[in-house]
């Protein structure tokens, strides 16, 4: 192991290349080139495979990062592959647009030592996409088929998960979604250029290629209840996100021109899909010669900043009420905006938006950071005859998400919520309140990680398959 590993010494941190800011911000394409095999087997071997592996321990899903980057330095990928997917259903989503510098990476033993942090993620993404150009990604094999069916509601990360796992154990696994393309916020909401839509397409396909039914276009509570849905299952797992957006409760937000963040995302993707978006053609949510104000410190400002951008705004300019160390998003994020030309007005806030039928500023207030309030974060808190304008031609709301009225929307008043509208579910069993009907993912914890999402839908999918057995067994005693 010393002679293919512990390089770190000798060896520092490199990541992939960017591509120039002016080459990519003439398009939607990814912005980092890939790790060729020789840098690759360098970095892995970087790793000091500790004995307490912390990347490991903070990572939601616990992979097996050190075992696949000592078989990544060996050269030995095909088996460095086999490893990392066996705990993670979408390793090469998760290598691209995982947050690993709050997670694996921020937690590497080598970069608390000062070294410079192995670059997991990037290895993660090599590895599975040289997986699937040499053809090692494999539709899964069923060795029995099971009569029990399950009906999974929502076509995002944790539904995609849950229904692998059950579909590696047998079960039929029919999955219904909202819109028109499998994936959720994979295909809608995250922007090519941190995630390109092949990727999600190729995974997609390759669950469809393996027995798992897709029903787009179909809403629970429109094409049918939830009743009528269990009727046809023998479980069903609601994983559908959160998707509402917060609002900005100040004057002016009924305003034209000021937009829920997933509206612009989600034109912006379309686009980049080839479909016809009239809002985008026409202008509306183009951000093309506007100058753009973005509200909100998370991932998702960040998606829309960086979004603008490329839509060549004339301007792009981010508020968020805290300073640059407390922003919720991740940093590396934040340092690509910032290269792309992206303004950050720190310790700022929206005290009222300003025009008569659109909008045309915004009316900023200073900030500055108080007390800790429950979190433990710094609350911030409003400097008095601070106020200055900024022009504006968009403002795009980027504050977070909650969840919709669940039992409404699904024609089920029964189903249980909590105080902020996510699905209760007993903690150990992953059910609802409903027998039989499970939840997982955001629509459960609340607007979160997609990696958390994955691990949401494989816990899931173990507690339902033993639902399921357990029904059997009281089937095969009744005999």
């Amino acid at each position: 192991m010393t002679e293919k590993m512990l390089k770190f010494v000798n060896i520092g941190l490199q990541n992939p290349a960017k591509r120039s800011v002016d080459e990519r911000k003439k398009d939607f394409n990814e912005i980092y080139n890939d790790f060729i095999n020789k840098k690759a087997k360098e970095q892995s071997s970087r790793c000091s495979q500790c004995g307490v592996p912390f990347c490991q321990v903070h990572c939601p899903l616990h992979n097996n990062i050190p075992d696949w980057l000592k078989l990544t330095a060996e050269g030995r990928l095909e088996e460095a592959y086999e490893l990392a997917q066996s705990t993670n259903n979408m390793p090469e989503i998760c290598g691209r647009i995982c947050p690993q510098d709050r997670l694996c990476e921020g937690n590497c033993v080598i970069e608390q030592s000062g070294h410079g942090t192995v670059t997991i993620g990037s290895v993660e993404k090599y590895i599975t996409d040289t997986a699937w150009e040499k053809g090692w990604v494999k539709p899964i094999k069923i060795k029995e088929q099971k009569d029990q069916s399950v009906g999974i509601i929502g076509a995002g990360p944790a539904g995609l998960a849950c229904a692998e796992e059950l579909r590696k154990s047998g079960f039929q696994v029919t999955i219904y979604d909202r819109y028109d393309r499998p994936g959720g916020l994979l295909i809608y909401g995250i922007p090519n250029f941190k995630l390109e839509k092949f990727v999600v397409e190729r995974r997609t396909k390759l669950l469809k290629d393996s027995g798992i039914k897709f029903k787009q276009n179909f809403e629970v509570g429109k094409n049918t209840t939830l009743e009528e849905l269990k009727e046809k299952h023998d479980a069903i797992l609601i994983a559908i996100g959160v998707y509402k957006d917060r609002n900005i409760d100040v004057e002016g937000t009924d305003l034209k021109n000021i937009f829920p963040a997933m509206d612009f995302l989600i034109a912006s993707n379309r686009k980049g899909l080839g479909d016809e978006v009239e809002l985008f053609d026409n202008g509306i949510l183009n951000a093309q010669n506007k100058k753009i104000v973005v509200v909100g410190g998370g991932d998702t400002a960040m998606d829309c900043v960086r979004t603008a951008v490329r839509q060549k705004a004339i301007s792009v300019k981010c508020l968020y009420r805290r300073d640059r160390e407390n922003m919720p998003g991740s940093a590396r994020e934040v340092s690509n905006a910032i290269e792309e030309g992206v303004e950050f007005l720190w310790l700022s806030s929206p005290n009222k938006f300003i025009g008569k039928q659109k909008v045309e500023g915004v009316e900023v207030t200073k900030m500055k950071l108080g007390e800790p309030d429950t979190s433990g974060r710094r609350k911030p808190v409003i400097i008095e005859n601070s106020h200055y304008k900024l022009e504006a031609d968009m403002v795009i709301k980027a504050l977070g998400f909650d969840p919709e009225d669940i039992p409404k929307l699904f024609n089920s008043e029964n189903l249980a919520i909590s105080r902020w509208g996510t699905i209760k579910i007993d903690l150990k069993t992953m059910q609802t309140n409903l027998p039989g009907v499970f939840a997982a993912g955001d629509i459960v914890r609340g607007a979160s990680l997609v990696v958390w999402a994955v691990r949401d839908g494989r816990d899931v999918a173990v507690q339902i398959e033993k639902y399921l057995n357990n029904i059997n067994r009281k089937k095969e005693q009744a005999a």
